[in-house]
C-alpha cells in the first residue's frame, strides 16, 4: 500500500498519463454501512458501469478498469480500511493504492491526472492526535495518525496505605497523602505526555478520565499542551483501543471542520472587503490558471465537466480552442479536480470542505489569491 502523506498526494498530483488517461477510482468499503463483502462488490459494479461507458473503447482505461476490479474481488483487509483510493494508467504502468481509515465517495474519475481532491482531504485532515487518559492509579498515553495507533505508554502508580506507629489508619493524614499522591500521579502522566510531544511530536491533545482527575490533569500540563487540547472524550482509562480509536475520529472530524468554517469565513470576508480572493468556478479557474491561487477552497463531492489545454495548462468551462495560445483544448471529465491537481503541483493549499453551507452558497468554490 502506498504511504498517505502530503508528498505522496502532490507527486500523485503531477504525474501525466501523456497519450493516455489516469483512472482514480474511490471506492467506499466501510464495514459498518456495507457489512458483507458481496455489498462491497456491488458498491464496485455500479461505479464501474459508468466508467466502462465513458471509456469510450480507451484500450488503457479498459485494463485500468479489469485491473481495480480484480484488485477488489481479491479480497481486502477491512479490519481498519473503511475507504480504497485507487490510481491506474495501464499504458504507463501507474498503480497507486492507499487504503484509507475513513469512509470516501464511491467515483470513478477518468483525467490526464490522478484526481486527488478526496485524498487531499482525507490527509489535511489527519493531523496527529494524542490522547492522554487518567484515573487516580493508571495513565495511558496514545498517539493516532491517520486513523492507527503510533505510539503507547502507560504508567501504573500503586499508593501505599499510610498507617501510624501503632499499625492504625490516621483517616486525616492518609487522606492527605493519598491526594497527594495522585497529584504525583498526574504530574507524571503530564511529564510523559510532553515528553511525547517533545519527541515524536503530535499536533491535537484530548483527555479522558473522571472529571475531577481530568480537572488535575489539565492544571498539570505543560502551557504548549494546554494550547492543543481539543475537546474530552468520553473514555476511560479502560476502554478497549477500538473504542479510543473511534473516539480520536470523531475528534478530529470536528478539529477539521472548524478549520474548514475558519478559513471559508476568512473567504467570505476577504472577497466582501474585495481583497484579494474570488468565488465562482469559472473565477477560479482563471486564477489557477494564471497560478494567482495561493488558498483553493472546494466543496467536497463538487465536480463539473470542463476543458483543459495542453498547450499552457488554460482550465476553463468553454471550448473548444484555447483563449489563451489558439490550441485545441482537451475535454475532461472533472474540471473541479483539476483545478485541485493543477493547484497543488504549484504547492498551494488546498481545502476540501464537507457540509459547509456558506462555500455552497458562494459557488461551492472559491481562492484566496497572491495577488
Amino acid at each position: 500500500m502506498a504511504v498517505i502523506t502530503e508528498a505522496a498526494v502532490r507527486e500523485l498530483a503531477g504525474f501525466r498519463g501523456q497519450d493516455a488517461p489516469v483512472t482514480s477510482c474511490y471506492l467506499d468499503v466501510d464495514g459498518r454501512r456495507l457489512s458483507r463483502r458481496g455489498d462491497c462488490e456491488q458498491e464496485l459494479e455500479r461505479v464501474l458501469r459508468s466508467a466502462r461507458a465513458r471509456a469510450n473503447g480507451t484500450t488503457s482505461v479498459a485494463r485500468d478498469l479489469q485491473r481495480i476490479e480484480a484488485y477488489v474481488r481479491g479480497g481486502i483487509d477491512r479490519s481498519t480500511t473503511r475507504g480504497l483510493a485507487i490510481f491506474s494508467c495501464s499504458a504507463h504502468d501507474f498503480w497507486k493504492v492507499v487504503a484509507l481509515p475513513v469512509p470516501v465517495r464511491s467515483r470513478v474519475v477518468i483525467n490526464e491526472a490522478p484526481a486527488v481532491s478526496q485524498l487531499e482531504s482525507v490527509t489535511q485532515g489527519f493531523d496527529r492526535f494524542a490522547v492522554l487518559l487518567a484515573d487516580r492509579h493508571r495513565a495511558r498515553i496514545l498517539v493516532f495518525h491517520f486513523g492507527e495507533l503510533v505510539d503507547h505508554s502507560e504508567l501504573l502508580d500503586d499508593h501505599e496505605r499510610d498507617e501510624d506507629g501503632h499499625g492504625h489508619l490516621d483517616r486525616g493524614d492518609a487522606a492527605s497523602r493519598s491526594e497527594a499522591q495522585v497529584a504525583a500521579h498526574l504530574r507524571r502522566a503530564a511529564e510523559v505526555a510532553f515528553n511525547r510531544y517533545q519527541g515524536p511530536g503530535f499536533e491535537h491533545l484530548t483527555l479522558g478520565g473522571p472529571d475531577p482527575v481530568v480537572r488535575s490533569l489539565e492544571i498539570s500540563l505543560h502551557p504548549y499542551l494546554q494550547r492543543r487540547l481539543c475537546r474530552r472524550i468520553a473514555v476511560g482509562v479502560s476502554a478497549s483501543m477500538g473504542e479510543i480509536r473511534e473516539a480520536v475520529l470523531d475528534v478530529e472530524r470536528e478539529v477539521e471542520r472548524t478549520r474548514e468554517a475558519e478559513a471559508v469565513a476568512q473567504l467570505r470576508q476577504a472577497v466582501a472587503s474585495g481583497r484579494r480572493a474570488t468565488v465562482g468556478l469559472a473565477n477560479v479557474l482563471g486564477a489557477v490558471s494564471e497560478h494567482r491561487v495561493d488558498r483553493l477552497l472546494v466543496s467536497a463531492g463538487y465536480g463539473e465537466a470542463g476543458w483543459s489545454c495542453r498547450g499552457c495548462g488554460h482550465l476553463g468551462l468553454v471550448g473548444r480552442t484555447c483563449p489563451t495560445c489558439g490550441h485545441e483544448l482537451d475535454p475532461v471529465d472533472d474540471i473541479v479536480e483539476q483545478a485541485v491537481e493543477v493547484t497543488l503541483t504549484q504547492s498551494c493549499h488546498v481545502e476540501i470542505c464537507v457540509d459547509n453551507p456558506d462555500l455552497d452558497v458562494l459557488g461551492r468554490v472559491g481562492a484566496l489569491l497572491r495577488y
